[in-house]
């Protein structure tokens, strides 16, 4: 039985960095054509778990200081964008010398130095001005206290279990992606995990068109009544030019997940169809281009992706490094190669992820480096190439090889687990399908 939680406003953290990524996620997501987008669920979603950059105002207001009954003043301070543990004492009136004594009296204070934007410290202190515990709260369901003994302090770790109800979405793209999961009450991280499971048959930056459609089911997690985040995406639909990706999870009886099709085969491929989240593409594999700096006819072997400098660059598949340096033209370069018949090259980065370096071992989805503008480039952008044999080939358009599909040994397991979770998404996609022809410009509820 589905749960449905209605009536809650969403709460938004948006990392500072991602502003300028994502006004180009919202030019790569339109379509051809213009639309609206039709919703057949109104389940609003909060923000997942994840560390945050902008402290909303009322999280800052809970900075205050309260007397308790037993005489101990208890401080409370939340982390802001800049912060250390060292200034965080400080604004609740302790010195590094309080600090440094709890962190040497236990050997988990040292992580506390690991500090994240939202995070919430509770000092209690008594009347001498001496540190008698801390409570840092991570996120709604992590926290760790210290508390003063006779030799030290004493550490303990806490974890809430939240509910965990099963939620939909569904919707028809009228005018993009965005705009339809916007409709269908999806936050961005929802949106990034379903394009990040059909990424490997769909780009997401060209293919999108106007009428096509998307349906999912996935965790939402519950603290006391109240949603918290969400969870995995347990099984999705997405319509591409009329031609449907059905997607399910499945975690086999070694407790590892992946999505798959639901005959067995994996959705993930060898290669991601493309090395960054989302872009717009600037200029395409063409061997007869006339190079904008140089002025003259010049091969563009690989396809550039214009996005903001700094965004992550995903290495394409897993493999290992043998180049990261300065390339002539294409400025600060990395070349993985892929087993003896793929070579991926990725150009123009303005700087590599801290350990990138010849030799190093890579996984397909590490980032590598960060979209820069070395080189012979009029502007912040990747170039992307895609060798097979040693010949350059189109990355977008090129057959990209499978991965193994699930084991025979549990493909029974399979059929019980997924089933279910199969034939609801089927009865949602003709829901949505009959919506979008019944009401083409308003949106529904289910």
């Amino acid at each position: 039985m589905l749960n449905y939680c209605k009536n809650h406003l969403p709460r938004t953290h948006l990392v500072l960095a991602a502003g300028l990524s994502l006004c180009l996620i919202f030019l790569s997501m339109l379509p051809s054509d213009d639309a609206s987008a039709i919703r057949l669920t109104e389940n609003l979603p909060l923000p997942a778990l994840e560390p945050i950059d902008e402290i909303p105002e009322e999280l800052l207001k809970l900075e205050q200081h309260i007397t308790s009954e037993n005489g101990l003043s208890v401080k409370t301070a939340v982390v802001k964008p800049g912060d250390n543990l060292s200034k965080v004492f400080a604004r609740v009136g302790l010195s590094d010398r309080d600090m440094f004594e709890l962190i040497h009296a236990n050997k988990a204070a040292k992580g506390l130095a690991q500090l994240y934007p939202g995070n919430q410290f509770e000092f209690s202190v008594n009347s001498d001005g001496k540190l008698v515990s801390l409570v840092h709260r991570e996120n709604e369901l992590l926290s760790q206290s210290f508390k003063r003994v006779e030799d030290g302090f004493e550490h303990q770790r806490m974890e809430k279990k939240p509910e965990v109800h099963l939620a939909v979405r569904s919707g028809s793209i009228r005018t993009s992606l965005f705009e339809a999961a916007k409709d269908a009450y999806m936050d961005e991280s929802l949106i990034m995990e379903l394009a990040t499971i059909f990424g490997w048959d769909i780009d997401f930056a060209m293919d999108i068109r106007e009428n096509d459609s998307f349906s999912l089911i996935f965790e939402e997690k519950f603290l006391e009544g109240k949603k918290i985040g969400n969870g995995a995406i347990l099984a999705a639909e997405f319509t591409n030019r009329k031609k449907a990706y059905t997607a399910v999870r499945y975690v086999d009886s070694k407790g590892n997940a992946q999505y798959y099709a639901p005959n067995g085969d994996t959705m993930r491929k060898e290669f991601l169809r493309t090395p960054l989240e989302f872009a717009y593409i600037s200029s395409h594999f063409n061997l007869r281009r006339k190079h904008p700096i140089l002025n003259r006819i010049r091969a563009h072997k690989g396809t550039d992706y214009a996005a903001a400098r700094g965004t992550p660059i995903k290495a394409a598949g897993d493999g290992k490094v043998i180049y990261a340096s300065v390339k002539g033209g294409y400025g600060k370069t990395i070349i993985i190669q892929h087993g003896q018949k793929y070579r991926t090259l990725y150009a123009h980065l303005n700087g590599y992820r801290k350990g990138i370096r010849v030799g190093k071992r890579v996984k397909q989805g590490q980032t590598i480096g960060y979209v820069g503008s070395t080189g012979l480039a009029t502007g912040p952008h990747l170039h992307y190439e895609f060798h097979v044999n040693g010949v350059v080939r189109n990355p977008l358009t090129v057959k990209l090889p499978k991965a193994k599909a699930i084991p025979k040994t549990e493909k029974d397991r399979f059929l019980v687990q997924t089933q279910p979770l199969l034939t609801q998404l089927a009865q949602m996609t003709k829901q949505t399908k009959v919506a979008a022809t019944d009401t083409p410009a308003s949106a529904g509820s289910m």
